[in-house]
């Protein structure tokens, strides 16, 4: 595996999006609404950040915002098989947010293990 993204969440995704473009060099080469976000990823070159914008107050992002304030959300690591990857998850004992891959941003299959399992980090496997 290896590191796909660094989700952040945030109350403004295009403000934060201008800062990283400006900050990092990155290139802006995706955004998307779904699942009760707005969704912009940022090209690293060897990764992307993505930003994660709540539409409503009560959605995932926006609760977690209530929760705890802006700042990094998950580490993504991408996988060939995400069946295979959560398999091995939990037979090394993790729990897992996510029994079945599901739908995510840019089009892709996404799972998440939960974060009391993996040093306090939510992370997310993720196949193209």
């Amino acid at each position: 595996m290896r590191l796909d993204h660094v989700g952040v969440a945030t109350q403004d995704a295009a403000t934060l999006a201008d800062q990283y473009v400006s900050l990092f060099d990155a290139e802006l080469v995706h955004e998307e609404s779904f699942q009760g976000m707005n969704v912009c990823f940022l090209d690293l070159g060897n990764a992307y950040f993505e930003l994660l914008e709540p539409t409503a107050a009560e959605t995932t992002i926006g609760n977690y915002l209530e929760e705890n304030g802006p700042g990094m959300h998950h580490v993504a690591f991408v996988t060939d098989d995400i069946a295979d990857a959560l398999a091995d998850a939990r037979d090394a004992g993790v729990s897992l947010v996510d029994e079945e891959p599901r739908a995510g941003a840019w089009g892709h299959t996404v799972a998440f293990l939960h974060p009391r399992d993996t040093g306090g980090v939510l992370v997310e496997y993720v196949e193209h």
